[in-house]
């Protein structure tokens, strides 16, 4: 979820997996996935760059190891080609 604000200056907060499209009009129109669209004051890098901000925070709270179902560590190094 993403932090935006509308044109009248109120916050909204949208589910970034739903954007579909980004318009780069005089404003900046998200079209969702459900067809429904957003007029917001952030321009296009910057809505793209609060979803990768977004998308980094919930992989860096990933484990840095893998594990199995009961905890255990597993391999994970790549076989040779």
């Amino acid at each position: 979820m993403i932090y935006l604000t509308r044109l009248n200056h109120i916050s909204l907060v949208v589910n970034s997996d739903l954007i579909e499209q980004i318009e780069m009009t005089p404003d900046t129109v998200l079209t969702l996935t459900t067809g429904q669209k957003f007029m917001v004051l952030e321009n296009a890098d910057e809505v793209i760059h609060r979803i990768v901000q977004f998308r980094r925070s919930l992989l860096s709270s990933l484990p840095s190891q893998a594990t199995d179902f009961e905890g255990r560590h597993l391999e994970t190094r790549i076989p040779p080609a």
